[in-house]
């Protein structure tokens, strides 16, 4: 209450309404940035690797982490960067769910794209594999941008692997290799084949699983063009 004299009796401070406003305005902006900040550096990636996961040119995080340009996240990259950290949408600027109602989980219709492994290059193509946040994260811990896509060609892995399959590459995971699927790359082209460590020498046999096809038994590790770990792949059925 403000009395005639323009001030407010001794004790009445007016923090009620203030304190009930700040709980449900967004995060502030500088503690956005750290947040962000923090996230990525936890995570090993760069600023340019998550610029790129959200669509954005390889300066984009950077400019906002370090001068806030722009001053908010938009509603996409917000969106894109909490389903790749598995954080709540309200840690990057988002805002509060209202009360009674549970924040749903921050992934959830949230769709990535994973581009394609080029042929003849080891650098991604321009063309990518759109697929939800949710088995991003359970398939590679949160690391999307390490991700790359593949489409197996031929019967060389069947019946493990059919022509058509897509699969999911850990670019992240080549050395030292483990027993797996791992693409590799073979005259420039990647392929998929399992890999079987000897666990005296550390030699490494490259296997076709179709017996019609040759296997490599005994090869260097150095000599085997890894490209990245196979974590997931998905088929028709029909």
């Amino acid at each position: 209450m403000i009395y005639g004299n323009g001030r407010r009796p001794k004790g009445e401070t007016g923090a009620g309404p203030r304190k009930a406003a700040e709980e449900t305005e967004p995060m502030p902006d500088l503690a956005v940035r750290a947040q962000l900040d923090s996230l990525i550096r936890q995570s090993g990636q760069g600023y340019a690797d998550v610029s790129r996961l959200i669509g954005r040119n390889a300066a984009y995080v950077q400019q906002f982490i370090k001068r806030g340009v722009p001053k908010r996240l938009g509603e996409q990259e917000r969106r894109l960067l909490a389903a790749h950290f598995g954080v709540p949408e309200t840690l990057l600027g988002g805002p509060p769910a209202p009360a009674g109602r549970l924040q749903p989980e921050p992934s959830q219709h949230v769709v990535i794209e994973v581009p394609y492994l080029a042929k003849g290059a080891r650098a991604p193509s321009a063309v990518s594999l759109r697929i939800d946040g949710t088995l991003i994260q359970q398939v590679s811990a949160g690391r999307a941008a390490s991700l790359a896509a593949m489409i197996v060609e031929g019967d060389s892995m069947a019946p493990t692997l059919l022509a058509g399959d897509h699969l999911l590459v850990d670019l992240s995971d080549c050395t030292p290799p483990r027993d797996g699927l791992y693409a590799i790359e073979n005259d420039a082209v990647p392929v998929v084949k399992r890999l079987s460590v000897n666990p005296a020498t550390q030699r490494v046999a490259i296997l076709s699983d179709n017996i019609a096809y040759p296997s490599f038994p005994d090869c260097q590790p150095a000599s085997i063009g890894i490209l990245g770990r196979v974590v997931w792949m998905g088929r028709p059925l029909g």
